[in-house]
């Protein structure tokens, strides 16, 4: 379990940075609004002044304060490459920490309520707490909803550095031929029987061969590329050419372009599909 959850920290987080960056910010602000006005923590359902006004004024400080924390935080994001999931997490509980700070103050400008080592640690306490909880639901929630949808995203992909490459899967049988062709045509290969069928492009078109050979004796075929990957008994895929995936720890499903052939991912192969992302 240890080992997991490391292996999900150090994995690129793929969403790209907000392009609206005061929505987000309007949007903490109202759940902060809300947790107070209707919730009323901390002891705020003891304050005998205009709830609403006071509630609205810690969505403001909320609002202002992860806007700032945005402005300051996104050139380091820009430089962090690749930007990865304990990034995203400590960045996350770093703006949670500073909008702590801000409403601890503004708490006590309003109640006029001391500033203690005792108060302060209560309140970073539940905010930490909180905060903790929801940053890591959000985060985990995201990464696998993106997951089983933009899983080639998350992919080293290495299409360029093979453009000219040409590669040969060999046919066993006395009177067989060979078929080469460019290590970017290949989209699946998948075992039937005592034979494989090969699925590739040419010339913008889905084409398959059938071929006298094994699985096994294709992957040795193509042993130097670890874009070819073994993803069920039956089915060698070439990751570079994966469109979309659909799926969980059980098990994806892969579309390759037009291919109308979804290829298969089983549960046994699942941590070994996840080594392949940076």
């Amino acid at each position: 379990m240890r080992i997991q959850s490391k292996l999900f920290l150090t994995r690129k987080y793929p969403f790209p940075q907000s392009g609206n960056i005061l929505r987000d910010c309007a949007v903490y602000a109202a759940i902060v609004f809300f947790i107070l006005y209707l919730l009323q923590p901390f002891g705020f359902s003891l304050y005998k002044g205009n709830k609403f006004i006071v509630s609205l004024m810690f969505g403001a400080v909320t609002f202002g304060c992860s806007y700032s924390f945005f402005l300051a935080f996104l050139p380091l994001q820009k430089r962090v490459s690749p930007w990865r999931v304990w990034h995203e997490a400590l960045s996350v509980l770093l703006m949670i920490l500073f909008v702590c700070i801000c409403n601890i103050i503004t708490f006590s400008l309003v109640f006029h309520y001391p500033i203690s080592a005792e108060f302060c640690l209560q309140f970073l306490y539940w905010t930490f707490v909180i905060g903790s909880v929801i940053t890591v639901f959000s985060i985990g929630m995201n990464y696998h909803r993106y997951l089983r949808s933009q899983l080639e995203s998350l992919l080293d992909n290495t299409t360029d550095m093979q453009t000219d490459i040409m590669v040969t899967i060999h046919d066993v049988s006395v009177r067989g031929n060979d078929l080469q062709l460019p290590i970017n045509a290949l989209l699946y290969v998948e075992a039937q029987k005592n034979n494989v069928q090969v699925c590739y492009m040419k010339e913008n078109n889905i084409n398959t061969i059938e071929l006298h050979t094994t699985l096994t004796a294709v992957l040795d075929d193509l042993k130097e590329y670890e874009n070819v990957f073994q993803c069920h008994r039956s089915f060698v895929v070439n990751l570079n050419n994966i469109t979309s995936a659909q799926g969980n720890s059980n098990g994806y499903q892969l579309k390759l372009g037009k291919c109308p052939t979804i290829v298969p991912v089983s549960r046994t192969y699942v941590p070994k599909l996840r080594s392949f992302i940076a």
